[in-house]
């Protein structure tokens, strides 16, 4: 199994003190690598059919042909993102050889498949949250599809870019550069009286920029301060000395690096793979919206619930609209896709739409018998319906104070109706990023282990600095998942092995520091640029050919 790490190195002819990198490709193990690639895209083809056909929707051949290229594109993003952020939890496992190179890569890219297959998939649509409201509205339009390709297509790039140099660098803060790119040119291209910047989310955004200065600090410090404590209380000089060439380090550390190596693999595959399958849950909601814009697994018993919690937060909707009139469907439409673009959803006109369009909807899904059974003609307006009310509800819902704790029950529990509704994951979506994410850890990851593992400090890693910059990494990944924090995997382990070196006294190599800051400062304003930018030349050329 382990032949399947698919990055050689020339063979050498002397013992190295650093880790082998010469093991050979076996002939089988490509052809096994081959046919998994080519059957899960098989398999996404095959599922995507039965899919449509299930519901009586037959996709053209050049809807389906182009449904395809985007999910090649975005399958492409997760695949990059294996092979771009495998040095994450590998890197330190290796240069302290306490795994083989070869077998640490697709050790790790086990684990992120079972990351990506254990998620719970609440995060998957997160990142949507973030898209221009109207957009996602109209996914299936020209600007619709515009945004989905640019963004995936400009933290390709920009993955791919900083790859080839060697330098660690953020996928996650990449996807999210890329998001609000594309939301700020959507913006300036449509600005009209919301102004230019309007549908961006800004708060997120300085969550995103506290992230990447708080990552570097706490790893960098983080590491340092433990490996200086465990020097206090591990007196054994073999833990803070070089490793002997193809020598494993002792039982306790490689159980350490091992055990923090598999956390990072399945956490970062828990985390990032779900970005991957909002995306592509979004191509199929523009492409195949009969078959995937509403949950139809749901059954009919799951109706009366759902209108049971949907009339409970109608009366919170309606004691907080001060009394104002019923408001018209298509005008509580207008006020709900306004209050979202302006991240403004406290005044008593929102909640009077919300109660109207709340009603309206649930009468509709009561009349239907359930999600199953609504038509393909409605299919459309329920799910660009649930989605106004659920974001909306939630926007409303971000400051609890002033409800009372029925109220918040209450919304709550109709938010998760909608959101069994709407934001659901197909498991064959679930497996294809799986093996997208997994089959692209055994890829091009040798150019930034190499630069985690040699270019940052001035001496080879110990077991020591190994362990501790890991063992920072996979704990501070635990504690963000527990706050919510926005930190990113990649700048804490690349900043905690420069932490432990300089507490090891080795001290560390200028020009990759200044390079990896260089990177840090510029990924969200690159990714940013490049997906606004192809935005806009995406927009353009529709206009251009009359696409």
């Amino acid at each position: 199994m382990a032949s399947l790490a698919l990055d050689q190195a020339a063979p050498v002819d002397q013992p190295q003190p650093g880790p082998r990198f010469d093991y050979k490709t076996h002939p089988l193990a490509k052809l096994l690598f081959a046919a998994i690639m080519v059957g899960g895209l098989v398999f996404a083809g095959w599922s995507v059919l039965t899919d449509t056909r299930g519901v009586g929707e037959e996709l053209a051949m050049g809807v389906f042909l182009f449904l395809g290229l985007a999910l090649l594109i975005a399958l492409g993003f997760e695949f990059v993102n294996g092979f771009h952020d495998t040095a994450n939890a590998v890197a330190t496992v290796i240069y302290t050889n306490s795994m083989p190179a070869h077998f640490a890569v697709v050790w790790s890219g086990f684990w992120n498949f079972l990351g990506v297959m254990f998620s719970s998939g609440a995060v998957a649509y997160s990142i949507i949250t973030l898209l221009p409201v109207e957009l996602i509205l109209n996914v299936g339009s020209a600007g619709g599809f515009a945004m989905i390709f640019a963004l995936l297509l400009a933290a390709v790039l920009w993955n791919l870019g900083t790859w080839y140099i060697g330098l660690p660098n953020s996928s996650s803060h990449t996807l999210i550069g890329s998001v609000l790119g594309v939301g700020f040119a959507n913006q300036l291209i449509n600005a009209g009286s919301r102004g230019g910047t309007a549908g961006v989310d800004w708060s997120q955004a300085t969550k995103i920029l506290t992230g990447l200065w708080m990552a570097p600090l706490i790893g960098f410090f983080a590491a340092l301060a433990l490996l200086l404590v465990m020097r206090v209380f591990l007196r054994n000089q073999k833990l803070y000395t070089s490793p002997m060439p193809h020598t494993a380090p002792p039982i306790g550390i490689r159980s350490a690096l091992i055990f923090t190596c598999t956390a990072v693999s399945f956490s970062h595959g828990s985390n990032d793979g779900q970005k991957g399958m909002g995306l592509i849950m979004l191509i199929l909601i523009g492409c195949a919206p009969t078959a995937y814009a509403l949950n139809r697994t749901q059954s009919v018993s799951a109706t009366p619930a759902y209108v049971q919690t949907a009339n409970a937060a109608s009366s919170v909707f309606d004691a907080r609209s001060g009394g104002l009139p019923d408001v018209p469907v298509a005008d509580a439409r207008k006020v709900l896709t306004t209050a979202l673009q302006q991240r403004k959803a406290e005044t008593p006109q929102v909640f009077a739409a919300l109660d109207s369009l709340s009603k309206d909807l649930t009468t509709r899904v009561q009349g239907y018998g359930s999600l199953s059974k609504v038509p393909a003609e409605a299919t459309g307006n329920v799910r660009n319906d649930m989605y106004l009310v659920l974001d909306t509800t939630k926007l409303a819902t971000k400051k609890p104070d002033g409800y009372k704790p029925e109220e918040l029950t209450a919304l709550k529990d109709y938010q998760e109706k909608l959101e069994k509704g709407t934001r659901f994951i197909p498991l064959w979506v679930k497996i294809v990023v799986a093996l997208a994410l997994g089959l692209g850890t055994m890829i091009g990851w040798k150019r930034i282990v190499v630069t985690v593992g040699e270019k940052i400090g001035k001496q080879h890693m110990t077991y020591a600095m190994g362990a501790s910059a890991e063992l920072v990494a996979a704990g501070t990944i635990l504690a963000a998942d527990r706050f919510g924090l926005p930190v990113s995997t990649t700048h804490i382990l690349s900043s905690g092995v420069a932490g432990a070196s300089v507490a090891s006294g080795a001290g560390l190599q200028a020009r990759t520091v200044r390079n990896l800051a260089l990177a840090w400062l510029l990924t969200l304003p690159a990714a940013m640029a490049l997906s606004g930018g192809l935005y806009w030349a995406m927009l353009n050329s529709v206009k251009l050919f009359g696409l």
